[in-house]
């Protein structure tokens, strides 16, 4: 998988949680607290450059789908920056906010087009949201989202804990595993999506210092916001120590640090008569066997 490396300050990360339905969801992420830390990012300046990465991409991938939506809604992304490089196509996008809730206020097939941008990571109950987006889609109607997940910030994760371990003789939780990309598509399919697709951008950031990396977490509004967080500061030894050890496991030649995380992008469409069919298990005419043994035409 190509990683591609970005000069630049800045790296995001909180992970998601998945469920079967909203009333068994783990409650992994105070939802409440996840609004007030992006509306100080705002205020503050916020850090964009993940985020107009996905526009862009986002773009690009809808050009490459040929027909036209009308109804289109944006589901949670933090701003306005996904309009700004899919408005001229759109005559209007609906923005959705974030609430406590995770309930999405859509009538069933009211839309012909969903889109996200780095929000389901920060969702308790994702299948459950997929569910509703999948009813609020009309035949033949798209979801185009991108998430964090995989091995997003792998690097803090893994300084932080053994800082911890060493420093006060526990670990506390920070970061919640991510989602990776099967579980994402088999969640896709769960909710009844057709077509399903997902695949990942691996993105590597680099910093002078952990510091900068947690500097921009602050101003993406993408700090710690586990229901189970640690609510008293952290000692000063353990984040020395865990910058330390960051710098010596996680480190370029030149002496910068380097922050992973993951884009998950995912798709799929609402059900429609006219969309391709997988054939019915057994309904081959020829075996594998039989092609392999006759081999390539000529």
């Amino acid at each position: 998988m190509l990683k591609r490396r970005i000069a630049r300050d800045g790296a995001v990360g909180v992970p998601t949680a998945m469920a079967s339905n909203p009333s068994t969801a783990p409650m992994l992420f105070d939802r409440t607290l996840l609004r007030a830390r992006l509306n100080r990012a705002r205020r503050g300046g916020p850090v964009t450059f993940l985020l107009d990465r996905v526009a862009e991409d986002m773009e690009e991938r809808l050009q490459a789908v040929t027909r036209n939506f009308s109804d289109v809604a944006d589901i949670w992304t933090p701003g306005e920056l996904l309009r700004k490089p899919v408005a001229d196509r759109f005559k209007s996008i609906a923005r959705i906010e974030p609430d406590d809730t995770e309930t999405l206020p859509l009538p069933p097939e009211s839309l012909d087009l969903a889109v996200s941008a780095l929000a389901f990571q920060f969702v308790n109950d994702l299948p459950g949201v997929l569910a509703q987006i999948r009813r609020a889609l009309r035949p033949d109607g798209l979801l185009l989202a991108a998430m964090l997940g995989g091995d997003t910030l792998t690097e803090l994760r893994q300084s932080f804990a053994e800082a911890e371990a060493e420093c006060e003789g526990g670990v506390s939780p920070r970061v919640a595993p991510f989602a990776d990309l099967r579980d994402v598509g088999a969640l896709l399919q769960r909710a009844g999506f057709a077509l399903p697709v997902t695949d990942v951008d691996d993105v590597v950031v680099r910093y002078d210092n952990v510091f900068g990396l947690m500097a921009d977490l602050r101003r993406m509004g993408a700090t710690n916001i586990m229901i189970e967080r640690r609510r008293t500061p952290t000692r000063v030894a353990t984040m020395k120590r865990m910058a330390q050890i960051y710098s010596q496991r996680f480190s370029d030649p030149d002496g910068r640090i380097y922050a992973t995380f993951d884009l998950i992008w995912l798709s799929g469409w609402a059900p429609h008569e006219n969309q391709p069919k997988p054939l019915r298990p057994g309904s081959a005419k020829t075996s594998l066997e039989a092609a392999v043994k006759r081999g390539p035409r000529t």
